[in-house]
């Protein structure tokens, strides 16, 4: 980074002043006294030389960064750029009002990048009636060719965008009977299913993509007051026609994300007094 004329007139003073041959000779402190004069003008030619090397090495950065192969968290910035219904300008991968007039055009709220065998998934989802969703067959068309005009030369993309993965957990709630009822809810009627909703809170909390681990689930159900014991008996998870797998350590979802099977968890979920 360039220095200021100030600072480098300040070391050409001192090496001067520090020179066994100059110093006794030039020692005069007026600061228009000429050695001082041409002080400062040598300063003012080392300041526009460094000067001029930054603005290269900035230079040089940017036409590097413009043409190496993009990283993945590249392609989840540029998959969140997407703007629906607006084209880009010719040979660009940016388009000509950066953050858009009409804001509701950029509807890829999550994405995420993922390297597979031969290609790179774009997993995509945008905000549905508060929640995470899939966007729908025309805004997946529309956002596919956009990442297919963006996207490095040579790179095989599959972008998706698909439901949440179905997240079916087994439990008995060991319940404290001061605390909850026999059906879940809270005696004081602040909350009426505080399990159920722990659970949608830590599907919520988990990353767009992010890895659900076991153990951290079994935590946050226990954490849940009035909850003593949370035995989860199992948890499965299945997304499209695949069939359920039991999560046993970790999980990833295909969709980039998880949602509670409502029906499954009023089936599959108990609850018993805890009696000490």
């Amino acid at each position: 980074m360039a220095r200021s004329i100030a600072q480098i007139q300040a070391a050409i003073v001192l090496q001067v002043q520090s020179d066994p041959t100059l110093g006794p000779t030039l020692t005069s402190t007026s600061v228009v006294a000429i050695w001082k004069l041409w002080t400062y003008v040598v300063a003012v030619c080392q300041w526009t030389l460094e000067n001029l090397f930054d603005a290269h090495r900035d230079e040089v950065a940017g036409i590097i960064a413009t043409q190496k192969p993009h990283s993945l968290q590249w392609y989840v910035t540029m998959a969140r750029a997407f703007q629906y219904g607006v084209a880009l300008p010719a040979d660009s991968d940016v388009y000509a009002v950066v953050p858009p007039a009409d804001p509701t055009v950029l509807i890829v709220s999550n994405a995420a990048a993922v390297e597979l065998t031969n290609l790179v998934r774009i997993k995509a989802a945008k905000i549905l009636s508060g929640t995470l969703g899939a966007l729908s067959s025309g805004e997946l068309a529309a956002f596919t060719a956009y990442m297919a005009q963006v996207k490095d030369a040579g790179v095989r993309l599959q972008c998706t965008s698909s439901a949440a993965d179905t997240f079916q957990p087994t439990m008995v709630i060991y319940y404290d009977p001061l605390v909850l009822k026999n059906d879940g809810g809270r005696i004081d009627g602040t909350a009426a299913t505080p399990v159920k909703d722990a659970v949608n809170v830590f599907l919520d909390s988990l990353p767009f993509n992010g890895v659900f681990i076991l153990n951290n689930f079994i935590a946050a159900m226990q954490a849940v007051p009035g909850v003593v014991i949370a035995d989860v008996q199992n948890v499965q998870a299945f997304y499209g026609s695949v069939p359920p797998v039991t999560i046993s350590v970790q999980y990833t979802p295909d969709a980039g994300y998880m949602a509670l099977d409502a029906t499954w968890f009023g089936a599959n979920v108990s609850y018993v007094a805890y009696g000490g």
